[in-house]
């Protein structure tokens, strides 16, 4: 590289808390290729603060800076980021360091006991950001698993989906700088109302101070005001608009995007059967597309319509034979429907786009078990366990071929 090619030329580099992709001397060595350098965290002289991707959220990580960074951070004089943006930033994603430990959509729903169809919701509202995409697969990293965990508890709390998706927007305006605010920003939950607690007190999202006697709470809300603001989260962003002569809405005139946003909405709100029609008037309107399908496939089989799911599998598949989640989707709405052999068809089929999709492994483990292929299921529940070691399925893994949990 050329001078003007190393983006950390003359950069002090200091790395807090234990890395999660590569050992710190691997991190020193990379840091050095790209003309930077690394330093103690203790060191007078720092350019830039790395936390490692093992560590909790970065708004809970301040016992890892001393109070003199912590100082430099509050003026602005220090750059703090997670190891994953600094391996982003560096461009080694797809190069030579091989950053482990990422999670499916799967993955997370059931480490945080929740459905993939809500994980799979976040990540197209934009609320969490997978580290990177294969054959259209999201793989999110730990920073990103703590994000989500921050969402669950948030949407216990009381907060919508697009409640919080709005009040990042807001936070996105006069806060710039700030990339992942769920990771990075202390939030506070008050029914559905979210407020940043930061040094100087207690602020709404749209960078007002409030004043703050222990609590958000402390403040008195017109009644009047809060009721406007559930009735304005529980509406659709857009109203909707009628034919005059069948009286059914007409959604001929809206883009893509706003009948995305609508779709995700009523989805939200738990009227799936108006999400299913909504995306049903995108393929009308827009053409077959594989995203859209695979949606619908979702959908159709939270409602139980497992054999009109299993259709719209096909469909996205058909239009995009890389779909690997589709592939592997239909396999596993094939084994509920009893049809294992189709099953073991379809996640191979994913596995020749994508060898390395552990979910995928996985469940044709399982299948090959049921179909009494103990031999190949072994091979698939070694590989499962080789590349997802610490997946919340691997005791199971673990128990099917006799191992020590």
């Amino acid at each position: 590289m050329t001078n003007t090619e190393l983006p950390l030329l003359n950069k002090r580099v200091a790395f807090c808390g234990k890395l999660g992709g590569v050992s710190k001397r691997e991190a020193s060595r990379l840091v050095k290729n790209c003309g930077g350098s690394t330093v103690d965290a203790d060191d007078a002289d720092i350019d830039l603060v790395v936390l490692g991707a093992e560590e909790l959220p970065i708004f809970q990580q301040q016992e890892l800076l001393n109070d003199r960074l912590r100082g430099l951070v509050r003026r602005g004089q220090l750059e703090v980021i997670s190891e994953t943006r600094l391996w982003e930033k560096l461009g080694f994603v797809e190069q030579d360091v091989e950053v482990q430990r990422l999670y499916t959509p799967a993955m997370i729903a059931e480490l945080l006991k929740l459905s993939v169809a809500e994980i799979r919701k976040w990540h197209r509202c934009g609320l969490i950001t997978p580290f990177k995409e294969v054959h259209r697969l999201p793989y999110f990293d730990f920073q990103e698993v703590n994000t989500a965990r921050r969402l669950s508890e948030m949407v216990q709390g009381g907060a919508s989906p697009n409640a919080i998706k709005r009040n990042l927007e807001k936070i996105a305006e006069f806060l710039p700088e700030i990339e992942r605010p769920l990771a990075q920003l202390s939030i506070i939950v008050e029914g559905k109302n979210l407020f940043l607690r930061r040094d100087d007190g207690v602020m709404e999202t749209n960078g007002q101070i409030r004043l703050d006697f222990n609590s958000p709470r402390s403040e008195e809300i017109d009644d009047e005001e809060i009721q406007k603001e559930e009735e304005n989260d529980d509406s659709l962003l857009f109203p909707a608009v009628f034919d005059n002569q069948s009286g059914e809405p007409d959604y001929s005139n809206w883009s893509y995007d706003d009948l995305i946003d609508l779709a995700c909405q009523y989805e939200d709100q738990g009227e799936i059967q108006a999400s299913i029609e909504v995306h049903r008037c995108i393929l009308m309107a827009h053409g077959p597309q594989a995203s859209v399908n695979f949606q619908l496939a979702e959908l159709l089989y939270q409602l139980g319509q497992l054999e009109a799911a299993r259709e719209r599998y096909y469909v996205a598949i058909e239009l995009d034979e890389e779909f690997v989640e589709a592939r592997a989707n239909l396999g596993c709405l094939l084994n509920e429907l009893g049809q294992y052999e189709l099953a073991v068809s379809a996640f191979e089929g994913a596995l020749d786009f994508h060898a390395h999709f552990p979910d995928v492994h996985f469940h044709l483990a399982r299948t090959l078990d049921r179909l009494k292929r103990q031999e190949d299921a072994e091979m698939h529940w070694r590989s499962f366990l080789q590349m997802a070691p610490e997946s919340p399925w691997a005791a199971e893994a673990r128990e099917r071929l006799n191992l020590n949990i």
